[in-house]
């Protein structure tokens, strides 16, 4: 259907808030908001609003909202097969993982539902990869952010999320982001795996330093620890680079992705190289709906556009031009401590709490968070222009100037 042509949909906001607080679970915070459609980097409200969006379902509309070909190929799919249990062979999910082996360092893939499933299967591997030895302990970082499965919120290093699920299944470990030696004491001879965003999302966008890297690495190797990267945030283009390991020039043993690989249906995986890529034997492991013939036809297209498209030189490209919009903004407002991040994935840490800015920036039409209290974070779509960069430093700048004429900050 063409977009231009759907109707408005207009009105009942109150209504979908009232049975949404009624009959939900209160497990979000939710915005006063209902998005009712989207097209590229904007989306509408049902009172007809629009806003351009700079956080695009937590970095998973990567390639806009609505996409064109992306709903193309739903259609398609949908009225070829929609699922096939995985005790048959699925071609689309073979190509798809062919594919993700050729753009990384794996061997194989296993595929889920999300990111939480994706380290939860990582973490399996790790275990049985250190059976043998008696080696189950992982070591993650703190303010790290895994997943909010009982083991994964269990290996997520920020106590906000872990607090109310204790006692959690044992063998995890956290050491300071970033701090060397804490790894180099931190690492025994019960240690399967060491685990870490390359860029914290959840914690605050912040980057692992080449030389943390590179350590982590090299003491992996020597001691037989597997080395995995969570890259369900900060890979597939978001950092201006497939993956953001290939900054570094150091590869993983493992490292999961989901939020953008099918444009917004649900799909996690799990990639690993060498001996490791075979630990797992039939009933070790499952997904009933993962890697299913819908999900993965999406996702290919998913790429197929990644790549036609150039969006992830794009990312690179209007990451810089991003950041140097945000250091501007930086020299013009005091209480702006830092900017951060790579590519597309980036970071403002204000002195003060940052939800009244998210809040008066959608008010103004922009869509943003807030992570770590004081962090606004900016996840645009890869497809973004300088044209809505622009446009949503020039919201913020505004947003900035009102609460500072309110008061408020």
């Amino acid at each position: 259907m063409n977009f231009e042509k759907l109707p408005l949909n207009k009105g009942g906001t109150e209504k979908v808030m009232e049975e949404s607080q009624r009959y939900l679970m209160p497990t979000y915070s939710r915005i006063p908001v209902v998005i009712d459609r989207g097209k590229g980097a904007k989306v509408w409200d049902k009172e007809g609003k629009s806003y351009l969006d700079f956080i695009s379902g937590i970095g998973v509309v990567a390639i806009g909202h609505s996409h064109p070909d992306i709903c193309k190929v739903i259609k398609e799919q949908s009225h070829r097969l929609i699922h096939c249990s995985n005790l048959y062979y699925i071609e689309a999910q073979a190509e798809l993982a062919k594919k993700l082996c050729e753009l990384s360092f794996a061997d194989k893939v296993f595929f889920c539902n999300s990111g939480a499933e994706a380290n939860e299967a990582a973490i399996k591997i790790a275990r049985k990869f250190g059976s043998g030895k008696g080696a189950f302990e992982i070591i993650a970082m703190n303010s790290s952010f895994h997943g909010r499965t009982l083991a994964t919120v269990g290996l997520t290093g920020q106590e906000k999320y872990r607090r109310w699920f204790e006692p959690f299944p044992p063998g995890f470990k956290f050491v300071d982001f970033n701090d060397i030696e804490q790894l180099r004491r931190s690492i025994t001879s019960k240690t399967c795996a060491v685990i870490m965003e390359p860029i914290q999302g959840e914690g605050g966008i912040n980057e692992a330093l080449p030389q943390f890297i590179e350590a982590a690495r090299k003491l992996c190797t020597e001691r037989e620890v597997l080395l995995i990267f969570d890259e369900v945030q900060c890979g597939l283009g978001r950092t201006g680079k497939w993956f953001a390991y290939q900054h570094y020039g150091v590869e993983p043993d493992i490292m999961t992705l989901a939020k953008p690989l099918a444009a917004g249906l649900p799909i996690g995986a799990c990639l690993a190289k060498g001996k490791v890529a075979d630990v797992l034997s039939p009933g070790d492991h499952a997904s009933t709906f993962g890697g299913g013939p819908l999900v993965s036809s999406v996702a290919l297209e998913f790429l197929k556009i990644m790549e036609r498209d150039n969006l992830v030189e794009n990312a690179a490209k209007k990451g810089n031009y991003f950041k140097e919009k945000l250091y501007l903004l930086k020299k013009k407002f005091s209480f702006i401590r830092d900017v951060r991040g790579r590519g597309l994935m980036l970071g403002m840490e204000l002195e003060f709490k940052g939800k009244p800015v998210v809040d008066t920036a959608r008010e103004k039409g922009l869509l943003i968070n807030v992570v770590k209290e004081k962090v606004l974070r900016f996840l645009p779509p890869l497809i973004v222009t300088e044209e809505d960069i622009d446009m949503a430093v020039s919201i913020l700048e505004d947003s900035f100037n009102t609460l500072k004429g309110k008061g408020t900050i």
